[in-house]
């Protein structure tokens, strides 16, 4: 085994440039594993993790460079595509002679471009900070960071009220602001209905479903997932309801959320009643509608006939004899909504972020029966790349689930779009494959036909590997719970 590690002095890229930079190294012939991140606290001890030794010196401005390859030959191909992914991510273009020096602060970023708004996506305990400098200079914030303290989260918000701004986030990873994607976000057209999103997923699988009915999206506004808890009070979800009913290309609003808190869930309900704008609600819960429910209640107020939701299935035989559901998400609202479905016919559902506290996994995620894991939670991304992006933690269990005898039916979500991995059923597809030995397999993919990756070609490679694949991904968990007996 060869080793290189090296530190890049006062060299900067953004987080989640860097995380995919890391897997494709990591994806090199030869390559065993690679971390290419900025050397704050968290990264070092991920790269102790890892098995390597941490230079001397470093700060949370410099880059770290570590790679473990088979031989040099490995070695120099993961050096290689190193330097060409870097290349790609780029850097800022040096002014000319007696050019004002680059900004040195995100708020004085704002006050030279005259920016309307900031996406920052710092480290947790750095973003209050940066945020903070944002709003101060006049601009809102989208705050893709995670692991920000709740109390750090109220007090954003409250001074992004005080100024007439909106705080999307923390941890808000996907918006479309005038038809251009944030963070992870599908390719679909522009149309009459906005979002107001306390949910990543949960509006990408509200925007992919508009999109295969032919209606577009005006803008998409993440709120974060916090925001519609006890402790934020909706805070951020009101100022953009506000803002998209005085949005003269809004006609109907859809307002997205994980189970929400109902005493939040009543505020935000009152208000929308006091909006010129029609307001469809599609808050995750019991006996509430899924997300496709919502949406055909969406289409029905624009006066658009519902369509057949795209399938593509293979032939898997009858329901099996015996067996408990596994769900593999990387999406938490979609993994939500998957175990709402499941637990009305099978009962409780076994998951890291369980719709009930005695229905928790343990801390290990071991699984004695029907269970859900969201691979996005907080806990399993600290230091590592979204699972959007690197899946290989879920691989490791969708082979663990398929060699274990009490699982019949695998039931996992895709998602596609930009930031999303370039090509996630070609890394699925031997895994599902091998699988179908000995378990049924069920994948809710969420993606638009204009997305990067191709949907109509994802879809097709999964059906091919064994998969029966759904856009809607409640259709997707009906139909694997239909699987067992």
């Amino acid at each position: 085994m060869r080793e290189h590690v090296e530190l890049r002095r006062g060299t900067y890229r953004d987080s989640v440039s860097l995380m995919q930079v890391s897997r494709a190294v990591g994806t090199e012939p030869g390559v065993d594993r690679a971390l290419i991140a900025m050397a704050t606290e968290l990264n070092l001890g991920l790269l102790a993790g890892m098995g390597f030794a941490a230079p001397g010196g470093a700060t949370a401005n410099d880059l770290v460079v570590a790679i473990a390859a088979d031989d040099e030959a490995g070695l120099d191909r993961g050096r290689a595509r190193l330097d060409a992914e870097l290349a790609n991510v780029g850097t800022p273009a040096p002014g000319g002679f007696g050019s004002a020096p680059a900004a040195r602060t995100v708020g004085s970023a704002v006050r030279r471009s005259g920016a309307a708004l900031a996406l920052i996506s710092t480290p947790g305990r750095l973003a209050y900070l940066d945020a903070l400098d944002a709003l101060d200079a006049g601009a809102s914030v989208l705050l893709f960071s995670d692991n920000v303290p709740v109390e750090q989260e109220i007090q954003l918000k409250a001074e992004a009220a005080r100024r007439g701004l909106l705080v999307m986030g923390p941890d808000c990873g996907t918006a479309v602001i005038g038809g251009v994607g944030l963070g992870f976000a599908n390719v679909v057209r522009p149309g009459p209905v906005g979002l107001v999103a306390a949910s990543g997923t949960g509006a990408q699988q509200v925007m992919c479903l508009l999109d295969a009915a032919d209606v577009g999206v005006s803008h998409c506004l993440g709120v974060g997932g916090r925001d519609l808890s006890d402790a934020v009070g909706g805070a951020a979800t009101l100022a953009a309801l506000d803002a998209l009913d005085t949005d003269p290309a809004t006609e109907l609003i859809v307002l997205v959320s994980k189970p929400p808190a109902p005493r939040v869930a009543e505020l935000v309900r009152a208000h929308a009643g006091g909006l010129t704008t029609p307001v469809v609600f599609a808050l995750l819960g019991p006996e509430q509608p899924d997300l496709t429910a919502a949406v055909e209640a969406a289409l029905a107020r624009l006066g658009v006939a519902v369509p057949p939701w795209p399938a593509w299935s293979t032939p898997q035989g009858a329901p099996l004899s015996a067996g408990y559901l596994r769900g593999l998400f990387s999406g938490g609202t979609l993994c939500d909504e998957a175990m709402l479905i499941a637990s009305q016919t099978l009962g409780p559902v076994a998951s890291n972020i369980p719709l009930r506290p005695e229905w928790a996994l343990p801390a290990d995620l071991g699984a004695t029966g029907h269970a859900m894991i969201d691979f996005g939670d907080d806990q399993l991304t600290q230091g590592r790349a979204h699972p959007m992006i690197d899946g290989s933690l879920r691989l490791e269990r969708l082979a663990a689930e398929a060699a274990d005898p009490d699982c019949a039916v695998i039931l996992l979500d895709m998602v596609l779009g930009h930031a999303a991995h370039p090509d996630p059923a070609a890394e699925l597809a031997p895994a599902i494959a091998t699988a179908r030995a000995t378990a049924s397999v069920v994948v809710s993919l969420c993606g638009a036909t204009g997305d990067p990756q191709g949907l109509s070609q994802q879809a097709e490679t999964l059906r091919v590997a064994g998969a029966d694949v759904f856009l809607s991904n409640a259709e997707a968990a009906r139909h694997a719970v239909a699987r067992l007996p």
